[in-house]
């Protein structure tokens, strides 16, 4: 039986080191599905919809632009803005200046928010 030298054992532990960083890798560049159906059951059309991660103090964009969103209806929004954060506020805006807010909705794990 032949036993390994330092040098050999060496390279073969760093081997075995470097293969399992590639699960490692593998396993944390999965993402989350980020997207969002939101739902408008609350008697009145939403004007314009805000989705903020939940660590800044500005709105943003209004998500729906040029569209609005009926009493009844829903749309699915994706909010995978490209930083990892699952955490995100939302705020809905109605045609008479009133809004409602939804906070600290964690999008990586919630797939329907209903406004009533």
């Amino acid at each position: 039986m032949q036993l390994l030298s330092k040098a050999a054992l060496g390279l073969v532990l760093a081997a075995m080191v470097l293969a399992s960083c590639g699960d490692v890798t593998t396993t944390t560049t999965i993402s989350a599905d980020r997207r969002v159906t939101i739902v408008n059951n609350t008697g009145a059309t939403i004007q314009r919809f805000y989705g903020s991660n939940a660590g800044t103090t500005s709105w943003e964009e209004d998500i729906l632009g040029s569209s609005v969103l009926p009493s009844g209806s829903s749309t699915t929004i994706n909010f995978d803005d490209g930083t990892g954060f699952c955490t995100f506020d939302f705020k809905a805006e109605f045609a008479d200046g009133s809004s409602s807010v939804e906070s600290s909705v964690d999008v990586c794990t919630t797939s329907t928010v209903t406004f009533n």
